[in-house]
């Protein structure tokens, strides 16, 4: 069983969210029942392949252990920057060593190698980060645990935040409340299984008669596997936030009509809201003002360009060790190190921007640049040239 496909799993997915709408009905919370079916759904996709989940178990006690540990040091120590480095260190050193067997020297480790570890790893230095800032003061066990395993997001996010996430959780909603909540989030997966299940499928299959040796043809592949790659996880993306909703937690958003972006910053703010909002938050922000501090650099122009490519590289590292990957990430930074660089700089684009017809020219141009992008990601590009095989999914695991 898999999360979000095949009967099996979809079948339990109707017990479970026939469970909560009865306690939703009844106005109790549903924190321990979020819990309870988390777990049985995660023993249910993990169960199948033992070491895995051993794999899993072992994360979770690892992770929960750094968490409190850090806890009671912010409380003691108070602020210190070592510590807190150590700990966010140690947090993500699972993920390295899943990432590491992605490498042919560390193809045998085979380590922490379960679906979910990278957006988990997210929540997990997520709390890390705003202890350290004093925003986050401690988080009990059970909260720690509804907030890491939630299994609609268990798998490939939407990526939420855990103050967020506990304001909905353990909330007793009142009835008309919560049918109201339960009917949205019928509405999203309904959209949600339309974009997955018929629109991506029907991308991918003219993605697939595609031979994209041509430069016509590489460019229609390219657009048909963009178009695929939308589809199929802004539609993975509407059933979790869905069925989040049916089980009382408001899942945010994680597509905003990225098509019609007219530069790479709106690009970014539109697709994979959540991945792109936490590297904002916490890496870019971050860079950005411990270079200002330090004055690393001369000008804040040359600050957020520099940031901006160190940020897009981490994500491609979070995707993968691949070469696709890594140029991919590479690649959005550079473009959006230009955009910024062009937006400051340019009489042309301060003048004209307003208007209609460079908002559409705009538009084309960033469409272009987006789908080469997803060429780059896909691995058909340096296919073409023997270095890797195209991908059909992304990996966003």
């Amino acid at each position: 069983m898999s999360f979000f496909s095949g009967e099996y799993f979809f079948t339990v997915l109707i017990l479970v969210l026939a469970g909560a709408l009865i306690l939703g009905f009844l106005e109790k919370p549903l924190k321990w029942y979020n819990i309870t079916v988390s777990i049985l759904v995660i023993v249910l996709v993990l169960g199948g392949e033992p070491v895995k989940f051993v794999y899993f178990l072992a994360y979770f006690a690892i992770e929960l252990a750094i968490v409190k540990i850090y806890e009671c040091l912010r409380r003691t120590k108070g602020r210190q920057l070592w510590i807190y480095r150590l700990f966010v260190l140690f947090s993500i050193t699972p993920l390295i060593f899943c990432k590491l067997c992605e490498l042919e020297t560390f193809k045998n480790m085979g380590w922490f190698q379960f679906i979910g570890i990278s957006y988990l790893t997210f929540r997990v230095v997520q709390i890390i980060i705003e202890m350290y800032d004093g925003v986050i003061e401690s988080i009990s066990p059970s909260d720690f645990a509804e907030f890491l395993i939630f299994f609609p997001t268990f798998s490939c996010g939407p990526i939420d935040r855990s103050r967020r996430f506990m304001a909905d959780s353990g909330k007793a909603y009142k009835r008309s409340e919560y049918l109201e909540l339960f009917g949205t989030g019928i509405e999203k997966m309904a959209w949600g299984l339309l974009y997955k299940f018929v629109l991506a499928n029907l991308a991918y299959k003219v993605m697939s008669l595609v031979m994209a040796k041509t430069i016509l043809q590489v460019l229609a592949y390219s657009y048909a596997y963009g178009i695929y790659m939308f589809f199929d996880f802004a539609g993975y993306s509407l059933m979790a936030i869905g069925t989040g909703y049916m089980l009382g937690i408001k899942v945010p958003e994680n597509f905003n009509k990225p098509f019609i972006s007219t530069d790479m910053k709106d690009f970014w703010a539109r697709w994979h809201i959540s991945l792109s909002e936490w590297f904002r938050d916490f890496i870019f922000t971050r860079f950005i003002m411990s270079s200002m501090k330090k004055k690393r650099f001369k000008t804040r122009l040359t600050t957020a360009s520099v940031g901006f490519i160190i940020n897009m590289f981490v994500m491609g590292i979070w995707h993968g060790l691949s070469i696709q990957y890594l140029v991919y990430g590479l690649y959005h930074g550079v473009l959006l190190a230009l955009t910024e660089i062009y937006q400051k700089k340019s009489k042309f684009h301060k003048k004209n921007k307003k208007k209609r017809w460079y908002k559409i020219v705009s538009w084309a141009i960033t469409m272009n640049f987006v789908m080469f992008g997803f060429l780059i990601f896909s691995g058909h590009i340096l296919s073409l040239i023997h270095i890797s095989e195209p991908t059909r999914h992304a990996q966003i695991s």
